[in-house]
C-alpha cells in the first residue's frame, strides 16, 4: 500500500530578488512516492517488491524477464508507475529476450549516438582502460527529441569488482519540494533542449548540422504532468536543456541552474549495485539517472534498449 509522508517543517534560506535561488535547504523534506492510492490499492500477485528507496526504486523478485505473460506485464507496469525504477537480479537475458521485453511496452527507439550491440535495437556501452565512462551527469534520456524516450531497460553484461553503480532521481519529489514561488514561476514555462550542448562537444560542425536536421532544437514544458499518474514533475536536465524560454538571460541562467541542482538532492535518489545478469527498468519521463564513473580502468559492459515516448506533448 502507498504511504504518504505529510509535509513537515524544514529550513530554507529565503529567496532574495528575482535571481535569488539559494540551494541551502536542510531538515525534513516532503517525500511522497505517489500522488495518491487510486492506482496502487491492489496487491501484487505475480511478483514480490522489496523497496530500496523511500520514493523511488524497488527490487522485484519472483519474475523471469525472459518469460513474461500479459498479467505479469500489467503488474510490472503498475509497479513501475509506483516505484519509477525496478531492479532485478540473475536474469541473464539474451539480446532477443531483451528486445522482446522492451516491445511489451512499445516500439523501440533508435539511438543515433551509441554503438549497437548484437542488434540495431540494442545500445552497447562498453568501458575499459581505453574508454572512460562519460555518463556521470544527471540526465533524462533523449530529451532533445520531440518524443523523448518513455522507458529504458538496462542489463549488466560485465561489471567491475568495485564501483560502476547507477543512481536515479525522483523528479516528482524534486518538484514537490520546490518553494511555492518557484513552482508558480515555472509551471507555465518551456525550455529548449538540444543534443548540441553535450554530444555536440565531440562532433564537427558539419556532423552537428547533419544531426540537427534529424533532431532540431525542441521546446518542452519545464513541468510535465505524467500521462498515467497525473503527477507533476520537473523536466530539465544538464546535458540537454539549453535555456529557459522567454526569460531574460541572467534570470534564465540562474533559475535553470537552480532547477538542475534539484536532481542532486540525496533524499530524492536511489543507488543500485550491479551484478552480472542484473536488470533495471525505469520510467524515463519522471526520473533522471547518473552512471557513477569510479571504476576506471576496470571493464564495465552494459546493454540498453529504450522504448520511444509519446508524440510531442
Amino acid at each position: 500500500m502507498t504511504t504518504i509522508t505529510p509535509r513537515t517543517r524544514f529550513a530554507r534560506i529565503p529567496m532574495v530578488g528575482a535571481q535569488g535561488y539559494p540551494r541551502l535547504h536542510f531538515g525534513t523534506r516532503e517525500l511522497r512516492r505517489t500522488a495518491g492510492e487510486q492506482l496502487f490499492d491492489q496487491s501484487y500477485e505475480r511478483l514480490t517488491l522489496r523497496p530500496v528507496g523511500v520514493t523511488i526504486g524497488a527490487l522485484v523478485e519472483g519474475v523471469d524477464l525472459g518469460e513474461i505473460d500479459a498479467e505479469t506485464h500489467l503488474e510490472l507496469h503498475r509497479a513501475l508507475l509506483e516505484w519509477k525504477v525496478l531492479f532485478f537480479r540473475d536474469q541473464h537475458l539474451t539480446g532477443a529476450e531483451h528486445i522482446a521485453l522492451a516491445n511489451l511496452w512499445g516500439d523501440i527507439e533508435a539511438n543515433d549516438f551509441f554503438p549497437n550491440g548484437e542488434a540495431q535495437e540494442i545500445s552497447r556501452l562498453a568501458k575499459d582502460d581505453t574508454a572512460v565512462g562519460m555518463e556521470n551527469i544527471w540526465h533524462s534520456d533523449t530529451s532533445f527529441r520531440s518524443d523523448p524516450s518513455m522507458l529504458s531497460i538496462l542489463r549488466a553484461i560485465e561489471v567491475p569488482e568495485i564501483g560502476g553503480e547507477t543512481m536515479w532521481a525522483d523528479m516528482a519529489a524534486a518538484y514537490d519540494n520546490l518553494p511555492d514561488e518557484v513552482r508558480e514561476r515555472i509551471d507555465d514555462l518551456t525550455a529548449t533542449h538540444t543534443f548540441v550542448k553535450s554530444w555536440g562537444l565531440t562532433m564537427t560542425d558539419k556532423a552537428i548540422a547533419e544531426m540537427e536536421r534529424i533532431h532540431p532544437r525542441i521546446s518542452h514544458p519545464v513541468v510535465r504532468t505524467h500521462p498515467e499518474t497525473g503527477r507533476k514533475f520537473l523536466y530539465v536536465n544538464e546535458p540537454f536543456t539549453e535555456v529557459l524560454d522567454g526569460l531574460p538571460g541572467d534570470e534564465a541562467d540562474a533559475l535553470l541552474d537552480y532547477l538542475l541542482f534539484q536532481a542532486r538532492v540525496p533524499e530524492y535518489q536511489v543507488r543500485f549495485r550491479w551484478e552480472p545478469g542484473s536488470v533495471a527498468i525505469w520510467d524515463n519521463r519522471i526520473t533522471q539517472h547518473y552512471a557513477v564513473s569510479d571504476y576506471f580502468p576496470q571493464r564495465r559492459v552494459m546493454e540498453r534498449v529504450t522504448v520511444v515516448g509519446d508524440q510531442p506533448f
